[in-house]
């Protein structure tokens, strides 16, 4: 399993170029490091997206090329929808063509794309350059904040539940990590200290 994004990293890899000065390639890499982190696509299923694929009235984006074979619509979260708007504005193109182009708007290459991420991230200084590494920050940032584990499976399209679980064990081999924080006594004692109401099972 390969490690996750520390905090400081996406922090170099988020920050949005100028629009300005930046070449189209700079944005379009900007663009699709949002992406990884908002949908945890893998390769093969990023390239092949097409224009047309997208549905930003209703916040979703059909994968047609998955590893099972399937097609799937998957949501994209607000944040992500906002910025595939702005890019499209940039982009232009006809519903057939690929989302992601190069700067003569052709289709991407798989060793192009990984390429291009690779020289995006090591110019922002960070030295992981693998596009996986996005998958799994997705996961463990997914599972941390609440995210279901089987919506999970579903969203990273494993067929199995293993992968999941070796997620859900890496988050669990933490147990003193915000121990204090979620305790149901310290809740309580919280509560009386502070009046703050807590959110109980109903």
């Amino acid at each position: 399993m390969q490690t996750p994004y520390t905090t400081h990293e996406l922090n170099l890899l988020l920050k949005k170029p100028n629009l300005k000065t930046c070449s189209f390639t700079e944005y379009r890499d900007w663009v699709i490091i949002n992406y990884l982190l908002a949908t945890a696509n893998r390769v093969k299923t990023i390239i092949n997206i097409q224009i047309g694929d997208l549905d930003l009235e209703d916040n979703s984006v059909l994968l047609r090329h998955m590893k099972n074979g399937r097609q799937k619509s998957l949501p994209l979260s607000s944040s992500i929808a906002k910025i595939l708007s702005e890019y499209l504005k940039y982009r232009k193109g006809e519903p057939e063509d690929y989302l992601f182009c190069s700067r003569y708007g052709q289709k991407l290459t798989r060793n192009a794309l990984e390429h291009s991420i690779k020289k995006y991230n090591l110019r922002r200084g960070v030295t992981k350059t693998a596009i996986h590494h996005f998958r799994n920050t997705f996961a463990i940032i997914y599972l941390e904040n609440g995210g279901d584990s089987k919506k999970l499976q579903a969203i990273l399209d494993h067929s199995t539940s293993e992968m999941v679980d070796q997620y859900v064990d890496l988050l669990q081999l933490d147990l003193k990590k915000d121990f204090d924080k979620v305790n149901p006594l310290e809740l309580f004692v919280r509560e009386q200290y502070n009046k703050m109401p807590i959110r109980m099972v109903k």
